[in-house]
């Protein structure tokens, strides 16, 4: 016979409805993404939020709304993605750390809209860019290393940090073989950069980009273009690392000149190198992890900022990888 479970109904008051209204979300969208995280109910009644579920629910829920309802009241909109973060770092026991995210703007987007991180992961991201030399971002899709790369290095260059940005991955995952592709090498290159130019639109707006690139502020190239540089005062970002040989990723580090930063992304789930080559990301963790002036920050499913659902698929894809090893 199955227990029965008790079940708790709280309310939590809102002082400011006017602005706490930008917690609801369009079609009350961002509670019903608290109901189904957490397996509660959420009824709105006046000036105060009635919640329903297991008494452990419950009191995560209030919480979290806490939260919530302190950054609308403080004119912070929320979006669907706020509200899985907060989830995820409830769930990991960081949620004490959640309203820290909004108080650093890291730039302003195209649109004008405030740039921050958001999530833990990202804090501890963009916290390494800022004090190593050479930082590595590891992790699945979704989790903004990309993006909030690119974010680093155009605030960077805004602020004459550097002098210019040097955006590069290797082009063809299986060894960068350009040659029976179409077109000149801008049209060759351009679509294994795309996730690199959305993220400069996203920023500066395609106009603004165009004007960088053609004055070489900014340059997008394959990775097999950087060997033979030194690269000083630039903000250099390899995407994609998992693709790279243990030569190509030697070759790239040490291009590093001075007053110079590098990031290095990569996914070492998502291997696309021939036969049994190693890749030269796997290497670079395990031979640079104790050396000064370079940090490795690791991304999980939990740090993704997609929709919910992506971390759910990366996480089965990952049991189902375990089983078949």
């Amino acid at each position: 016979m199955t227990e029965k479970v008790e079940q708790s109904k709280k309310s939590i008051l809102i002082k400011n409805p006017q602005k706490a209204i930008n917690l609801f979300g369009v079609n009350d969208g961002n509670l019903h993404l608290i109901e189904e995280g957490l397996n509660v109910e959420i009824n709105a009644f006046g000036d105060h939020l009635d919640v329903t579920g297991e008494e452990e629910n419950v009191d995560h829920t209030l919480k979290l709304l806490k939260k919530f309802i302190e950054l609308a009241n403080s004119g912070v909109i929320l979006g669907a993605a706020d509200i899985v973060s907060g989830l995820k770092m409830d769930e990991q026991g960081t949620l004490d750390y959640f309203g820290d995210l909004y108080k650093d703007e890291l730039i302003k987007d195209f649109s004008g809209k405030p740039v921050r991180v958001r999530n833990f992961g990202q804090r501890q991201y963009v916290n390494a860019i800022n004090h190593n030399d050479i930082t590595f971002g590891i992790g699945p899709a979704g989790t903004g290393k990309t993006y909030l790369a690119v974010v680093m290095a155009v605030a960077a260059l805004k602020q004459g940090k550097v002098q210019r940005i040097i955006l590069t991955r290797p082009a063809v995952e299986a060894g960068e073989s350009l040659g029976f592709l179409p077109g000149d090498l801008k049209e060759k290159v351009d679509p294994y950069m795309r996730p690199i130019y959305d993220a400069l639109y996203a920023i500066l707006g395609s106009d603004h980009t165009g004007r960088l690139l053609e004055r070489g502020v900014i340059e997008v190239a394959p990775l097999a273009y950087m060997r033979g540089r030194t690269l000083d005062e630039a903000f250099v970002i390899l995407d994609e690392a998992q693709n790279t040989t243990r030569e190509q990723m030697k070759m790239f580090l040490t291009r590093l000149g001075f007053d110079s930063k590098m990031i290095v992304n990569g996914d070492i789930s998502q291997i696309d190198l021939p036969g049994h080559t190693r890749s030269g990301l796997i290497q670079a963790q395990s031979v640079l992890q104790h050396l000064p002036h370079i940090e490795f920050v690791n991304f999980s499913s939990a740090d993704v900022v997609r929709h919910p659902v992506v971390a759910e698929i990366i996480d089965a894809y990952d049991e189902s990888d375990k089983k078949e090893k």
